[in-house]
């Protein structure tokens, strides 16, 4: 390939997915750093690597015209093709066990194709940051950092006693009880001068309001819905952050904030964030039976 070719990673998925699949971007930029480096994609997610001047370009996965490339003897888009004939090598990581997308893609362009996994097979026990730089093998690229890192640039302030919380997550499954979060709240403000950064997104509007309405407002901030480069930006400007199995725990951890995650019952040899200032605290008997004394402790453990 070329070194100031073209390549396009095509990654769909939720925010963790998008950034566990991050080292397998920053290896690429690594690689080949002349080289022009696309993402197709969801462009909310997908732009918090070009905030990290890891990509050049983020292209839209939502293009209706994209669906013809899914069925055999689809209709297929000239535009798609001709964007598609552009690169030298597309690496997916799109489910397509019966390889018509990859069959229809190749029959516009004479890149490399290359197929990721669309997700772990949990019966392996593979981390899927691990997983999902394997494809990066056929461009001769190995033993690359396996942790996601995005370094946002800001000139916001670093707020030197605010601490990051978030207690929501995709699932209501993934949650700590709300009443736990209020324990856990009253306590951090009644025992030292830490400030707190509440987030969360739409869905997640009333139980924030909820937790942060009878607070004093000199005390709490309240960020909902923030775009994800925004997001992380204001992220690494607190001190630390608490919060679930979520996307927005992984992105704490890989703008480098010291980040405790409440554990439920996913597979945490696969999806746990990583870094080097990541603890995960869990309970035998599940997410529930995790104390607000348990959290505090690890909470001082980890801001130590």
């Amino acid at each position: 390939m070329k070194q100031r070719g073209k390549i396009l990673v095509i990654r769909g998925g939720a925010i963790g997915d998008f950034i566990l699949t991050v080292p397998a971007i920053a290896a690429l930029r690594r690689q080949f750093p002349e080289t022009h480096i696309e993402i197709l994609g969801y462009p909310h997610i997908a732009k918090l690597a070009l905030a990290a001047h890891l990509v050049d370009e983020v292209k839209s996965i939502e293009a209706g015209a994209l669906a013809g490339f899914f069925a055999r003897n689809g209709n297929l888009s000239v535009e798609l093709m001709t964007y598609f004939a552009q690169f030298d090598v597309i690496i997916s990581y799109l489910y397509d066990p019966d390889l018509i997308f990859q069959k229809n893609v190749l029959s516009c362009t004479k890149a490399k194709f290359i197929v990721g996994p669309h997700r772990p097979d949990e019966s392996k026990k593979i981390h899927a940051t691990k997983l999902f730089l394997r494809p990066l093998e056929q461009l001769a690229i190995f033993g690359v950092d396996e942790v996601p890192r995005l370094n946002l640039t800001t000139d916001a302030p670093h707020a030197a006693h605010r601490l990051a919380l978030h207690p929501g997550s995709g699932s209501d499954k993934k949650n700590w009880p709300e009443a736990n979060w209020v324990q856990l709240i009253e306590l951090i403000l009644s025992s030292g001068d830490l400030n707190l950064l509440i987030v969360g997104g739409e869905a997640e509007g009333e139980r924030l309001q909820r937790l942060a309405g009878a607070l004093p407002p000199t005390r709490v901030t309240v960020a909902q819905s923030l775009p994800l480069p925004d997001l992380g930006r204001l992220l690494q400007t607190c001190i630390g952050f608490v919060g679930h199995d979520s996307g927005i725990s992984h992105l704490a951890a890989a703008v480098g904030l010291p980040t405790l995650i409440l554990w439920g019952n996913s597979v945490e040899e696969i999806w746990r964030p990583q870094g080097e200032k990541v603890i995960v605290t869990k309970h035998v008997r599940g997410l529930n039976a995790l104390t607000v004394e348990q959290v505090i402790e690890e909470l001082n453990r980890l801001l130590a």
